[in-house]
Formats: C-alpha cells, sequence, structure tokens
C-alpha cells in the first residue's frame, strides 16, 4: 500500500447493525446471502467500510431511479385507457333480508 493510499477500515457486525438499527441477525444473513461481502478471520466476520457505504449507495439510489415505473403491468396496459362500462349498482340500504335477521336467525329472541 502506498503511502498516499488511506488505509483502509473495517466495522464488525454489530457496528453494521448499530448503524442501521437492526438486528445484528440481519446483517448476518445478508452476508450469508452475499448481499454484503465480507471478510472472515476465523470465526470473526469484518466488513469493509467502502464496501457497506457502497451497498448503502447503491440502495438509497435504486430506491430514487424511476420512483413511477411499477414492476408489473397497469390497468392503463390492460385495459388500454379505454372505460369498459359502469358497475351495477347493489341493492339499496335498508331493502332486502339483513343479514342476521329474520326466521332461523341465531338469537332472534
Amino acid at each position: 500500500m502506498s503511502q498516499s493510499e488511506p488505509e483502509e477500515t473495517y466495522l464488525t457486525v454489530a457496528e453494521v447493525a448499530e448503524t442501521l438499527k437492526l438486528n445484528q441477525q440481519t446483517v448476518r444473513n445478508w452476508i450469508d446471502q452475499g448481499t454484503l461481502p465480507a471478510l472472515r478471520v476465523g470465526r470473526r466476520v469484518r466488513i469493509k467500510r467502502s464496501d457497506f457505504e457502497r451497498i448503502l449507495e447503491q440502495s438509497y439510489n435504486a430506491n430514487r431511479v424511476a420512483p413511477s415505473r411499477q414492476a408489473g403491468p397497469s390497468a392503463d396496459d390492460f385495459w388500454g385507457g379505454e372505460p369498459v362500462g359502469v358497475a351495477e349498482p347493489g341493492p339499496a340500504p335498508g331493502r332486502g333480508a339483513a343479514r342476521g335477521s329474520g326466521p332461523g336467525a341465531e338469537g332472534g329472541g
């Protein structure tokens, strides 16, 4: 490493979890899944600060890019944006058999 390059610093699982206000097991799960790169030294795990900051930046940018873009087709895609009709009105309140009333209803006194 040359004198002009700053020395890389490392974070513990506890430090990453505390920074993000998460459970340490969540951070360990990310490491096991390969989502968060980490260095294993014996039984100890260390995360490069630069990797951690890069993952945060990517995640932050991914949430900001094209927020209007949805995962699947919209209703306009399906219907072509043309109205298809009017829903039929339901029975007016107070008309017809109400739920829980009439002969055979439980608790009807």
